[in-house]
């Protein structure tokens, strides 16, 4: 089976989850005898080099791409990474309402109308969490035939984690760890730091700094509070990272939503207590295992951090992850997938 990736142009500039995601699902699918090449726009398209495409966000940077691929008649899947606080029947309405003015005026869509036509072209949406499938079952009117959870994963190696690399490199063990952008408001790196000022307890923020407002916002407040140090941008395949999540004691990612936070199963995988926000299909990852918070409060991301560090260390997360999340399942099941679509549409493999 020959498969393509393609993805926002933006996931080359940007060390985060998404690109995480494409490069440890090609590893590992490779591993099992997938044929994986990633879309380069320069290269001439050969229809008949590939089975699939496997399409990683269904966004606007992608729609063109989906567009040609189906008029092409090239059979896709898509990964869509997309997740909405706005309720599913609003969601249903702002749609309903974007057609009728497209039918009288054309020329209009919105980036869910793109997102929906990516998804209603597609012969798979194989989305990371329940929540995400149920809002694009409800609120985008995919069939849910049509639809599969497919969860993100973690390296095996985390569970491997030494933590005497990041001891020896700054001094520091047993600290609240926050990774992830720091500017990427979404991250919430500043309610993170503002609930850390209030605990008494050092803190370590790993991360790409972004040249904006919000960075430095967070950047003078974690400057103003001795115990909290940033140290920035640590290529995710560095010993150094893995270090990080296995010296610290509790892990924070108090976003406006994940789905679910790569970095926060590394983090659990290495031993770590994990606080994580409530919103985006966290649940569906660390069931019990974790302390849930309001991204919008600092006083409840605070409770949480202190909650977790007076908490006896325990492998259960540790154990749960391991079991159900390793990028080699994650992969097993992406391909079980492709060719249970393949099969149903009739797709021949090359």
């Amino acid at each position: 089976m020959r498969v393509c990736f393609a993805a926002p142009q933006v996931v080359c500039t940007i060390q985060g989850g998404l690109r995480t995601q494409i490069e440890q699902t090609a590893l590992h699918l490779r591993a099992q005898g997938v044929e994986v090449d990633f879309f380069d726009q320069w290269t001439q398209f050969d229809r008949a080099r590939y089975d699939l495409f496997h399409l990683f966000r269904a966004s606007t940077a992608l729609f063109e791409l989906a567009s040609y691929l189906s008029n092409l008649g090239m059979p896709y899947v898509v990964s869509p990474v997309l997740y909405t606080r706005h309720s599913f029947g609003f969601v249903r309405a702002a749609l309903h309402i974007e057609q009728s003015v497209r039918r009288v005026y054309g020329g209009f869509m919105s980036e869910w109308g793109m997102s929906r036509t990516i998804c209603s072209q597609a012969q798979a949406v194989l989305p990371n969490t329940t929540h995400e499938a149920d809002f694009f079952v409800q609120g985008m009117g995919i069939p849910r035939e049509k639809v599969a959870v497919v969860p993100n994963g973690v390296d095996a190696r985390f569970a491997e984690a030494d933590p005497d690399f990041f001891v020896r490199t700054y001094g520091l063990k047993d600290f609240v760890l926050y990774v992830g952008n720091i500017g990427a408001e979404r991250k919430n790196a500043l309610g993170f730091i503002r609930a850390m000022r209030s605990i008494d307890h050092p803190a370590v923020l790993i991360g790409p700094i972004y040249d904006n407002a919000y960075a430095r916002r967070c950047l003078e407040e974690a400057k103003a509070a001795r115990h909290i140090r940033i140290i920035g941008s640590v290529p995710n395949n560095s010993p150094l990272l893995a270090s990080a999540y296995a010296a610290c004691s509790v892990f924070a990612l108090p976003s406006y939503f994940e789905t679910p936070g790569i970095a926060a199963l590394e983090a659990g995988l290495a031993g770590a207590r994990v606080v994580i926000t409530q919103h985006g299909g966290t649940v569906d990852y660390f069931a019990a295992l974790a302390r849930y918070v309001d991204p919008t409060s600092t006083e409840d991301i605070a409770q949480a951090i202190r909650g977790a560090l007076q908490e006896q260390p325990s492998d259960a997360l540790r154990e749960h992850i391991r079991t159900q999340f390793l990028w080699q399942s994650v992969a097993a099941r992406t391909a079980e997938q492709y060719e249970q679509w393949m099969s149903r549409y009739n797709i021949q493999t090359a």
